[in-house]
C-alpha cells in the first residue's frame, strides 16, 4: 500500500519535467510530500548540471528544493572514481558543467582535446551527457581509449525525454566510442546500487518504506527492484505500458504522471 511508503527517490527527467518544461502539478506534488511528511531525494542520471544548478532550475519552476536533496550521476561517478584513483590522476572528460565540476572537486587533472592531439595521455576517459560535444572531442576520447585509457560513463541511458520527444542521451555518446574501439564503459548511474544506497542514506529510510519513482524500466525500476525498494513507474517519460507488458521488470505501481500520483498519496494519506 502507498500509505506504507514514507520516503521517495524521485527521478527528474520525464518525472518532474521534460526538457525545460515543468510537468503539470509539480508544485502541488512537492507540497503534498511535505504536508504528508514523506521524505524525498531527487536522483538523476543526467550529469549536465550540478546539484546547485538543479535547485535553481526547480526554483524557476516554483518550488524550493535544497542541493542536499539532489543526487546526480556526475557526483556519484566522481565519488566512485576517487575511490579507485589517486588525486592528480589525468582524466579526459566529455560532459557538461556538472561532470567537470564533480571531477575537479575530487582532485582529477583534466586533459583537453588539444592535449591529446599533441601526444598527451590520460589514465581514464569519462563520458556524461552534454549537448555541446562535437566530433573532435568524441574522437580524441576514442583515441585515448584505443591506447588503453580506462573507459567510464555516468549512465547508459540512450535517450532522455524532452518537449520534442526522446533525444540522444549519454549512452548514445558512449556508443560512438564503443563502436570505434570495441570497449564498453563501466557506468555508475541507475540502475547501479550505489545511487539508491546513497539516496537511502540521505533519507534515513529503509528498503521497506522507500520507493523509487521513475519513468524508465531498465534504470529506475530495475535498480529499485534489484535492491528491494518499492517501485513506482510514471508514464510521462520514456517507458510505456506496452514496455511493461513485454518486460520481465514489473513496477509495483504505475501512474500516468505526478498529478495522478499526488491524488493517490492524498487519498492514502
Amino acid at each position: 500500500m502507498l500509505k506504507n511508503i514514507r520516503n521517495l527517490i524521485l527521478d527528474m527527467d520525464g518525472v518532474l519535467w521534460r526538457g525545460e518544461t515543468a510537468m503539470p502539478g509539480l508544485v502541488d506534488f512537492i507540497e503534498t510530500l511535505r504536508n504528508l511528511d514523506i521524505g524525498f531525494v531527487l536522483a538523476t542520471n543526467n550529469a549536465r548540471k550540478t546539484a546547485l544548478q538543479y535547485t535553481e532550475k526547480l526554483a524557476g519552476m516554483g518550488t524550493d528544493i535544497p542541493a542536499a536533496q539532489i543526487l546526480t550521476s556526475a557526483e556519484t561517478t566522481a565519488t566512485c572514481l576517487k575511490d579507485r584513483y589517486p588525486s592528480g590522476t589525468l582524466a579526459y572528460i566529455i560532459g557538461d558543467k556538472g561532470l567537470h565540476d564533480a571531477m575537479n572537486e575530487k582532485g582529477f587533472n583534466i586533459v583537453e582535446p588539444d592535449d591529446v592531439k599533441n601526444g598527451g595521455r590520460a589514465v581514464l576517459v569519462v563520458v556524461g551527457f552534454t549537448p555541446y560535444t562535437d566530433y573532435n572531442e568524441l574522437a580524441m576520447g576514442a583515441v585515448l581509449v584505443s591506447k588503453g585509457a580506462a573507459f567510464y560513463g555516468t549512465n547508459l541511458d540512450l535517450t532522455f525525454p524532452s518537449e520534442l520527444g526522446p533525444l540522444p542521451g549519454a549512452g548514445a555518446l558512449m556508443a560512438l566510442i564503443t563502436s570505434a574501439t570495441g570497449v564498453t564503459p563501466i557506468t555508475f548511474g541507475k540502475p547501479e546500487p550505489i545511487v539508491f544506497e546513497e539516496a537511502l542514506r540521505r533519507l534515513g529510510g529503509s528498503r521497506e518504506n522507500t520507493a523509487m519513482v521513475g519513468d524508465r524500466l531498465n534504470t529506475d525500476i530495475a535498480g529499485a527492484k534489484s535492491i528491494g525498494l518499492w517501485s513506482i513507474m510514471l508514464l510521462s517519460g520514456i517507458s510505456t505500458r506496452e514496455d511493461v507488458r513485454r518486460s520481465d521488470i514489473k513496477p509495483d505501481y504505475i501512474f500516468a504522471d505526478i498529478q495522478e500520483l499526488t491524488q493517490h498519496l492524498k487519498y492514502q494519506g
